[in-house]
C-alpha cells in the first residue's frame, strides 16, 4: 500500500493515470504526445505506476500498451474509507469512483494478478477440467489447439456452436479464446432472466486473453485482456465483476490448494 500512496504522491504520475483514465490503453509514443513529457520521464513515472500495480501493460506487435488498474484504489478506499470519516477522504472516494467509471467505458477491460506457481502449473489451471471447475464451475471441451472448437460446460448447461473456437495457443505463454454464446439454457442455469439474455444475445462475440509472465523464483504475472465489447456493453459489465472474483479464486486454488468459497 506505500508503494501505491508514493506513486500517487507524483503529480506527473497523476497526470499519466489522468491521461489513461481518459482514454485506456495508450502506447508511450501516445502518452507522450498527450501530456508533453519527455519519453524517459514518461518511462520512468510509468514504470513506478507499474510497480505500484496502478498501471497494466499488454503487448500488441510492436507496441506496449499501458492500461489503468484501479484494483490498488480500490483497495485503499475499501479499508481507509470504511474506516474513517467519510467526508475527510472525500477525494480519494472522487477517485476511485473516477477509475472505476472508466473501466466501464473502455473498450477493453484488463486486470492483472500475481500468482506464487510456475506457468506449466497456471496453464493447467486455465485448462485442465479437473483445475477449471473448482474455481469456475466451468470444463471445456477442446484441445486447446488454435482454430480448435470450445464446448463450455457450466452447471446443467452445455454450449456449443461453430464460434466458439481456440485463437491462439502458445503452452505456458498465452492463450485466447472467443467468449461462449449466451443460450435459454446457459441462462436457465445461471437465473438470467430474459430481459438481460436479450440483452447479452443481441451484442456480437468477445475474446478473452491470457498473457503468462514468468518472474522467476516461483512466481508469475497473470494479465487478462477481455475485448470485442461494443459501446456500453451488457457482457462488459457482467465480466468485469466476475474476472477479479474469479481469478482470485484461482489465485487461491494455486497457492492453498482450495479455491476460495462462493459468496453465499
Amino acid at each position: 500500500m506505500d508503494e501505491v500512496f508514493k506513486a500517487l504522491a507524483d503529480g506527473s504520475r497523476r497526470r499519466l493515470l489522468d491521461s489513461l483514465n481518459a482514454r485506456n490503453g495508450q502506447s508511450l509514443r501516445e502518452l507522450c504526445a498527450g501530456l508533453d513529457m519527455a519519453r524517459q520521464s514518461v518511462s520512468k513515472h510509468l514504470a513506478v505506476l507499474e510497480a505500484a500495480g496502478l498501471v497494466t501493460t499488454v503487448r500488441r506487435g510492436r507496441e506496449k500498451l499501458h492500461y489503468l488498474d484501479a484494483g490498488p484504489i480500490n483497495a485503499i478506499a475499501d479499508r481507509w474509507i470504511s474506516r474513517y470519516d467519510r467526508e475527510r477522504v472525500r477525494a480519494l472516494a472522487d477517485l476511485k469512483h473516477a477509475l472505476e467509471d472508466t473501466a466501464m467505458d473502455s473498450n477493453a477491460f484488463v486486470c492483472t494478478t500475481y500468482i506464487r506457481t510456475t506457468p506449466e502449473k497456471l496453464w493447467q489451471g486455465l485448462t485442465d477440467p479437473a483445475f477449471t471447475r473448482r474455481y469456475w464451475g466451468v470444463e471445456f471441451g477442446t484441445d486447446w489447439a488454435a482454430g480448435s472448437a470450445v464446448v463450455w460446460k457450466e452447471r446443467a448447461a452445455r454450449t456449443a456452436d461453430p464460434e466458439q473456437v481456440v485463437l491462439e495457443s502458445e503452452p505456458y505463454r498465452r492463450l485466447s479464446y472467443t467468449w461462449h454464446t449466451f443460450t435459454p439454457e446457459w441462462a436457465r442455469a445461471n437465473g438470467i432472466d430474459d430481459e438481460t439474455l436479450a440483452r447479452l444475445s443481441a451484442e456480437r462475440r468477445s475474446k478473452v486473453t491470457f498473457e503468462i509472465e514468468d518472474l522467476g523464483g516461483g512466481s508469475v504475472k497473470l494479465t487478462v485482456v477481455h475485448d470485442g465489447f461494443e459501446p456500453g456493453s451488457a457482457v462488459r459489465e457482467m465480466v468485469r465483476h466476475g474476472w477479479p472474483a474469479l481469478l482470485s479464486s484461482l489465485k487461491s486454488l494455486l497457492e492453498t490448494g482450495e479455491p476460495l468459497p462462493e459468496p453465499r
